[in-house]
């Protein structure tokens, strides 16, 4: 009842409307889990703590609109899967599990894993068929290292969570693929600096937000800096830090306006995509601050 009285008043579809209500959700839950280590924390520490809630939110926003429009999104399953509306609705329901486990820091190491590697399933068996159908673009090829970038920041929760030798190789493997991201980003933020900024997908960035192209070249350059320092395993945390921070900073002020632009939109598919592309960014977001969590301040 409640959706939809939202949905009536502003003028924004039912499933969108669930899946920022599933966000806002899982924001509270998850500022509420981290209140004393945010409390405790100084500086720039405050943002690093936000790590799970970075990530948590936008799998909450994710598993909503697997459930709101799975006989859409069931049509991407591959063909030789049986029963692709299950799985549109399981993984639905597997990434809410997930976003509660990781705001409420339950069980972490499990769920991390296993968002994990389902990200690696997705590329396996739906990203990377696309990325070689069409080798010329970069979009595909964005995506799946942005997927790789999702799971080792997955891993580097999971990490961070256990106890014995497993949890240095987990963080290690995360530590790599974000790299390799930073990297590719980087480098398509100064190919493409117009691009909204951070994860470089189509969009452009509105002419109505100022110094847009000032934007795109420095967000290009901290990435690449960062991305040699992940690399390396030099000042990792120092670099995770900052560039985490500075893509918060992009989802507030850059991503949080086009969200809000969109949904005055009529068409859902204007909304979905304005909320699609903040989840995606604050969940990267999420995963370089997963990285400055785990790793130790002499590093």
């Amino acid at each position: 009842m409640h959706t939809t009285l939202l949905a009536t008043f502003f003028d924004i579809s039912r499933p969108v409307v669930f899946m920022c209500s599933a966000g806002i959700l899982l924001f509270l839950v998850a500022l509420w889990a981290a209140k004393a280590d945010i409390a405790r924390a100084a500086g720039l520490g405050k943002i690093v703590t936000l790590s799970n809630l970075c990530f948590a939110v936008p799998l909450a926003v994710f598993g909503a609109e697997h459930l709101s429009f799975a006989k859409f999104i069931m049509l991407g399953v591959p063909s030789y899967m049986p029963w692709p509306l299950f799985w549109a609705y399981f993984v639905g329901f597997a990434l809410l599990a997930a976003s509660l486990s990781i705001a409420t820091k339950i069980q972490v190491r499990w769920s991390g894993l296993l968002f994990g590697i389902m990200m690696v399933i997705f590329v396996a068996m739906v990203h990377i068929p696309r990325a070689l159908a069409s080798p010329g673009n970069r979009i595909p090829w964005t995506i799946v290292i942005r997927e790789m970038s999702f799971a080792g920041g997955a891993w580097i929760l999971a990490g961070n969570a256990m106890r014995g030798p497993g949890k240095s190789k987990l963080i290690i493997v995360g530590r790599v693929l974000l790299a390799i991201a930073a990297l590719f980003f980087g480098v398509e933020h100064f190919l493409h600096p117009a691009g909204c900024p951070g994860v470089p997908l189509e969009k452009l960035t509105p002419a109505w937000i100022p110094g847009r192209l000032l934007i795109g070249y420095l967000t290009g350059a901290i990435l690449l800096l960062a991305g040699a320092s992940f690399l390396l395993a030099r000042k990792t945390r120092m670099a995770a830090t900052y560039l985490g921070t500075w893509m918060v900073l992009l989802v507030l002020f850059i991503y949080g306006p086009i969200l809000i632009a969109q949904m005055s939109d009529p068409s859902t598919a204007a909304q979905v995509e304005g909320v699609n592309y903040f989840a995606d960014t604050l969940l990267f977001a999420g995963a370089i601050l997963a990285l400055a969590s785990a790793t130790p301040p002499t590093d």
